[in-house]
């Protein structure tokens, strides 16, 4: 009856009030044939006779009712199948994994949620990588909505995050609702903490695996490793002063030059610096020019010869934006929490 339409519910009305209606005037509704709730007229085939409605809808309750008595001998059947072990778990002591692993985006979203749902007090977030995606951030601010009132949140981006308009956007509208976010040049990796007693971390570089961690000695480490960086990172909209190139290099090569000799590869670099592989390696190029070399082997003797390594820094000046322009966006998986 669901499918009927205006006219369909108004001519099936006047065929119960008439007794029959034209078979001409039921062209307007063909739902009512398809439906079987008109009929031919055995006496004149110009009619159509309604079928009662106490007849029709007898023949809408018996499978719905038939599916009904079929779920629940299924439900029966897995009581019974699970009985056994349920008497074993009620003897036994509960116990809480420590270590869980989830598979694919929608477990892991749905660990994450669970998580938040419960959450009382505090959320301790890394996000790193350039600014955020679209998705991400629509991701985010309802993530953010969800969150119970009440609860502090802070948040560590990395610097190439500060010339991300959307990411700026998003902070600003977040930040009346007692969430603090913060800059450092690198990060290690995702990270999301609820009340200091769950955390979530990926467990492969592609995001599609993450561990649920509960052990009260883990999530303490994990809680000392934020605390260190948010308390040697900057704030989000606090203005960063410029800084001096050191022999004519500017920091952000320095820090790549730092990773070059501790043998990381390019995507590597890109990857822990927030930004694309093409920026980072036009870093690379001018780092080479500056210090005359001209084979990646040679670059790394002259980096080590230069002293560019002895007044290393971890924080970002101005010189910065050029490659947050071309910053990758973070990839809008599960764990992609802002």
């Amino acid at each position: 009856m669901e499918e009927l339409c205006e006219s369909g519910r108004r001519l099936y009305a006047d065929a119960l009030h008439l007794g029959r209606i034209r078979r001409s005037a039921a062209e307007s509704a063909p739902c009512l044939l398809e439906l079987a709730l008109l009929q031919p007229d055995p006496d004149d085939s110009a009619w159509l006779r309604p079928v009662p409605p106490m007849t029709a809808l007898s023949q809408r309750l018996h499978p719905l009712e038939r599916e009904i008595r079929e779920r629940r001998e299924h439900a029966v059947q897995l009581a019974q199948a699970f009985e056994p072990f349920l008497s074993i778990a009620t003897h036994s002591r509960p116990t809480t994994h420590a270590i869980t692993v989830l598979e694919g985006a929608e477990r892991i979203n749905e660990a994450i949620r669970l998580a938040q749902a419960n959450c009382r007090s505090e959320i301790l977030s890394v996000q790193p990588g350039g600014g955020r995606s679209e998705p991400a951030l629509t991701a985010a601010v309802h993530f953010a909505q969800e969150a119970p009132h009440g609860i502090a949140a802070r948040v560590l981006y990395q610097h190439t995050a500060r010339h991300s308009h959307g990411t700026l956007t998003y902070a600003r509208l977040m930040n009346e609702s007692q969430m603090e976010f913060r800059t450092a040049r690198t990060l290690v990796d995702r990270l999301i903490i609820f009340d200091r007693s769950v955390a979530f971390i990926p467990a492969q570089d592609d995001r599609k695996v993450a561990l649920e961690l509960r052990h009260p000695g883990v999530v303490d480490y994990l809680v000392k490793v934020f605390e260190q960086q948010w308390h040697s990172a900057e704030p989000l909209f606090q203005e960063q002063p410029r800084e001096a190139a050191v022999d004519g290099v500017p920091e952000i090569q320095r820090t790549i030059a730092r990773l070059l000799v501790e043998g990381q590869v390019d995507e590597a670099i890109a990857r822990r610096l927030g930004m694309n592989v093409r920026t980072c390696r036009a870093h690379i190029a001018k780092l080479a020019a500056a210090l005359g070399s001209g084979s990646r082997a040679q670059l790394g003797y002259l980096i080590a010869r230069s002293g560019l390594l002895e007044d290393g820094s971890d924080t970002q000046g101005p010189e910065g934006a050029e490659e947050a322009e071309e910053a990758d966006e973070a990839p809008a998986g599960g764990q992609d929490l802002s």
